[in-house]
């Protein structure tokens, strides 16, 4: 008798149960176990992230990011349609207020039409205010495709998906480390013991570094955390604009800065900043890990990103200081909220590859070592394009090892 092939994924966020759902479909024979360390899937990042569904605007034509998040949206919308997951299409404007941004827009919507997204132009002050009124700026790039979701809700039907397919799903079970087995297949090792499979696919997000190189892959990229504050205003503010209004991205810093954000359950919301974390894990409170906060404080590349950010951090400290000063930034854009009443939520960790010169990863990085594949780098717009992902990670898996349902 013929034994099945035996195929591991370590990490329940979004990618990790499309990496399950793709693994069901390519190879229908195949026996598949889903390891997540948490209680409940979307425990970290895919559940304390903003929830846009992004369309492509901002990405390196020809990368991963841009190929992988265009036609991640095309398989969500699908999915989505299929499992009746609410998917609010409401449109993004990134809007500059003064001359000197006005370059890097024209720049972004050139990104925008190079990668294909749907739509996009680059609009007047006068044609913003038609479609945000509350807005105020010189020039924008409208994404009508722009869309929000609950990628939470998203990864809960792939789990449901996944355990009706037949998958072996293992929640509050902990991989620390996949090792390639002698003669053939690999060593998955956890907190409940030791199993044989012929592949494995780890999808860790803020742990990926870490088990990474206990499974023999390169040290680096090592994962350095940003942790982003969220505010929600007040039930006044739900309708404050149609859509969502972002600033043009500073290229002295790598993350988008404040913007308002409609959530799906109708809340509007403000963020997130983005600062170094001193956990990968703690979403309140003060947020320290002390083996967090060494790790990073010994890794050599971060302080070469810190040496040439300085400027930036400093503005991102302010807001984190003071939410008076954060919902300020935001203001900018929208002047009827600068008055408004607010709550704060979770904050968000990204994940957030660092090479060894201290450069930002920009792009996903998926790296093989043998029968063994890890996902090192998925951030934004990473939760967009993880059934993309999936779909790429797999075909690469099945014709790396000319694998077949057995």
């Amino acid at each position: 008798m013929v034994e099945k092939r035996r195929v591991a994924v370590v990490g329940g966020g979004i990618i990790g149960a499309a990496v399950v759902r793709e693994l069901t479909q390519r190879l229908p024979g195949a026996e598949i176990v889903l390891f997540e360390k948490e209680r409940e899937p979307a425990a970290h990042q895919t559940g304390h992230n903003s929830g846009v569904v992004h369309a492509g605007l901002y990405y390196e034509p020809g990368g991963l990011k841009a190929r992988l998040c265009r036609r991640g949206v095309r398989l969500l919308q699908s999915y989505v349609a299929e499992r009746d997951i609410p998917y609010e299409r409401c449109g993004k404007v990134v809007v500059a207020l003064e001359e000197e941004e006005r370059g890097r827009l024209e720049a972004i919507h050139d990104r925008a039409r190079r990668n294909g997204v749907p739509g996009v132009r680059l609009i007047s002050g006068g044609e913003l205010r038609e479609i945000e009124p509350e807005a105020r700026g010189i020039a924008a790039v409208h994404s009508p495709d722009t869309a929000i979701i609950d990628f939470a809700a998203v990864t809960r039907a792939l789990v449901e998906d996944a355990r009706s397919a037949g998958v072996d799903v293992r929640l509050g079970v902990e991989v620390t480390a996949i090792e390639t087995a002698p003669g053939a297949g690999v060593r998955v090792r956890t907190s409940r013991g030791d199993e044989r499979f012929d592949n494995a696919i780890a999808c860790a997000g803020l742990q990926s570094d870490r088990l990474a190189r206990r499974s023999g892959a390169a040290k680096s990229p090592s994962i350095v955390p940003f942790f982003g504050q969220y505010l929600v205003l007040e039930p006044r503010f739900r309708d404050i604009t149609r859509g969502l209004v972002y600033p043009v991205p500073d290229p002295k810093y790598p993350f988008l800065g404040v913007h308002l954000t409609k959530r799906v359950d109708g809340a509007m919301t403000v963020g997130p900043n983005a600062f170094l974390s001193f956990s990968r894990e703690i979403y309140r409170g003060l947020g320290i890990d002390v083996r967090d906060a060494l790790e990073t404080a010994a890794d050599p590349g971060f302080w070469r990103f810190a040496a040439g950010n300085l400027a930036g951090a400093r503005r991102e400290l302010l807001g984190v200081l003071s939410t008076k000063k954060f919902i300020k930034d935001a203001a900018r854009y929208v002047p009827a909220i600068e008055d408004a009443r607010y709550a704060r939520l979770p904050r968000g960790i990204r994940a957030q590859a660092l090479a060894a010169n201290g450069s930002l990863v920009d792009d996903f990085v998926i790296q093989h070592v043998g029968p063994v594949t890890h996902l090192r780098n998925a951030p934004s717009p990473g939760a967009t394009s993880s059934l993309a992902i999936a779909e790429h990670i797999v075909e690469h898996v099945l014709e790396r090892h000319d694998l077949k349902a057995r």
